[in-house]
């Protein structure tokens, strides 16, 4: 059954990228790397969108605590007013608020262009917001977005790749800059001939292809962005947090919010990554992601239809 929803509904929750990661087991290549404190943020503007709650909202505090001015995304703007002045109260880079629908890529676009105006330095993008495979209620149905596209790639994917396509200049011309896509262990390869999935859906399938599509476009930002001094890489921040989405699935959290945000933190600032892009990190270990993410051709077919379907 195909349902059209011009906005995301009440009941399609906006979480981080890792909530539904679920325990997808890959090979790590890497140790945990631990790093206790954050470099000051001071002088910096760092954007994380769905940073009105959850794992976006935690990571939005600890960037802010540590001097960043915090560019805060959300459709709640009761939340991403409180969380404005909560930041404002810490006294230090402050923070700005804008409420945008990431259903819809006019929305996108129009968010875009008032950060744009607005903001003439960003030195880090965190995409972070998303939704995962089911609704709170455990509905499965497919879904599409205003556009008329299969609503998680809309949502998880598309938003994505259309937001840092039109904020590139401007973290280009911030240089040294971070980009940072939140996206996860559950990957499914984007079957091009289904995009969409108007064949044989099936939520997590959905959830997992437009997670997937997310890091086939961060190896794809790494190489387009060498040497500019814009760095792109992409993680899982940790399995099951402890979230109201996760409980409100009947799954027992594995881990806590503030895991993922130290996670996220980790990539988004630490030293140890200077200069280095393209990677996928579960938590703070460097892993291989799914084998599509290293396809020239795979992304190539990604791009194409992206910059097809976003108008960019």
């Amino acid at each position: 059954m195909k349902t059209h929803r011009p906005a995301l509904s009440r009941r399609t929750v906006l979480l981080s990228g890792a909530a539904l990661a679920g325990s997808f087991a890959l090979p790590s290549r890497g140790l945990t790397a631990d790093e206790p404190t954050i470099p000051s943020m001071k002088g910096k503007v760092a954007l994380i969108t769905g940073s009105t709650d959850g794992l976006g909202k935690a990571v939005a505090l600890k960037l802010a605590n540590a001097g960043a001015h915090i560019i805060v995304h959300g459709r709640n703007r009761e939340r991403g007013e409180a969380l404005r002045k909560e930041i404002d109260a810490l006294k230090g880079g402050g923070a700005m608020f804008y409420a945008a629908d990431f259903s819809s890529m006019a929305a996108v676009r129009g968010f875009a262009e008032a950060v744009a105006k607005d903001h003439k330095q960003i030195h880090l993008l965190i995409n972070n917001a998303g939704i995962g495979s089911t609704d709170p209620s455990g509905g499965r149905q497919r879904e599409l977005s205003p556009d008329g596209y299969e609503l998680r790639f809309a949502v998880n994917y598309l938003s994505t790749f259309l937001l840092t396509r039109q904020l590139l200049p401007v973290l280009v011309s911030s240089a040294p800059a971070r980009i940072v896509n939140v996206a996860s262990l559950a990957q499914r390869p984007v079957d091009f001939s289904n995009v969409m999935l108007e064949r044989d859906y099936d939520g997590g399938r959905a959830y997992g292809q437009s997670k997937l599509a997310q890091i086939l476009f961060t190896v794809d930002l790494s190489e387009e962005l060498q040497g500019k001094g814009v760095t792109a890489n992409a993680l899982h921040p940790a399995t099951y947090m402890d979230t109201a989405m996760v409980r409100s699935a009947g799954v027992a959290p594995r881990s806590t919010v503030d895991e993922g945000a130290d996670a996220v933190v980790y990539v988004a600032t630490s030293p140890q990554l200077d200069g280095k892009s393209g990677l996928f990190f579960n938590g703070k270990a460097e892993m291989r992601a799914n084998a599509q993410a290293y396809d020239a051709e795979a992304r190539k077919q990604l791009r194409e239809l992206s910059v097809k379907l976003t108008k960019a």
